[in-house]
């Protein structure tokens, strides 16, 4: 090469002091030495890159122009550094992630932080997203991997359920069914019942089981999302049948949870596309997600 590192070095020193002593504070090395250099490197180019005048070295117009490539070499040479201290601090880059809304403040909120703890150098892109387009996401590499409340059959996905869960009955504190140890579909449907649409995965849980149970009930109001079930039960508006997950992160000293005495029971999952190629973060975070 023409052009050494070390040339590279050198000369962008004494374009940025404008001497070969200034060069030399910046570079913990001898002038004489850095001299050599400087003429060594005008001899291999074939171009005159600075006129001595009164002590100093005047760059010639060839030298501006090679100094806006070696400064934009020099300042790419800083990111690998950067890259390799990195490195040595341990792994970095991005992990994409997507979770069931219903897993978001409890179990994946502590997963994750247990994981930027460990892995400070990895940042985390986290959002919420729903179960029917929670595949989509997975498969077409939008996300490393996808946190489901629910397992999501795709002959393109590994679903891997990770722990198990229920659903449970959430009715305002003070209420008749508050003092029940446990309550089935036929207490609930004495009351006003907010239930998912049975047109989404909670919904035809709940649907089901209120068919199960031989119990001619109809919801009051169809909801679409669990926080939403949770401020109508709080307003008084009925009792509500939801994930144990969004009620234990819930915190709202106006609401009760009230096992139900049949289970409706949920498997939270872990989803990666059939074609992942192990090169993401996901298997760290995995590893976070199920040993601790």
């Amino acid at each position: 090469m023409r052009f050494s590192l070390r040339q590279i070095e050198v000369f962008r020193a004494v374009m940025l002091t404008g001497s070969i002593k200034g060069a030399s504070s910046l570079l913990f090395t001898s002038q004489p030495a850095l001299s050599r250099i400087v003429a060594h490197t005008e001899l291999t180019l074939g171009l005159k890159l600075f006129n001595r005048v009164k002590g100093k070295l005047v760059p010639t117009p060839d030298a501006e122009a090679l100094f806006q490539e070696v400064d934009q070499c020099y300042q790419h040479l800083l990111r690998i550094d950067d890259f390799a201290r990195g490195l040595a601090s341990g792994p970095s880059g991005m992990l994409n992630l997507a979770c069931s809304p219903a897993l978001s403040r409890g179990v994946i909120a502590s997963a994750i932080t247990r994981f930027i703890k460990r892995y400070p150098n990895i940042q985390v892109n986290y959002h919420l997203t729903m179960l029917n387009s929670m595949a989509q996401d997975v498969i077409s590499n939008k996300v490393d991997l996808a946190i489901s409340v629910l397992p999501i059959d795709h002959p393109n996905l590994k679903v891997m359920p990770f722990m198990e869960g229920c659903m449970v009955c959430v009715v305002p504190r003070g209420h008749a069914l508050a003092r029940k140890k446990s309550v089935d579909i036929a207490d609930i449907a004495q009351y006003p019942l907010i239930a998912h649409h049975p047109g989404i995965p909670f919904g035809q849980l709940v649907a089901t089981a209120i068919k199960q149970a031989g119990v001619d009930h109809r919801a009051s109001v169809y909801i679409h999302q669990t926080d939403t079930a949770c401020a109508l039960v709080r307003a008084g508006a009925g009792v509500a049948i939801i994930d144990q997950f969004t009620a234990e992160s819930m915190g709202w000293p106006d609401v009760q949870v009230v096992p139900l005495t049949d289970p409706i029971p949920l498997f939270p999952s872990i989803v990666r596309s059939a074609f992942d190629t192990g090169k993401s973060h996901a298997d760290k975070f995995i590893d976070v997600l199920t040993k601790e």
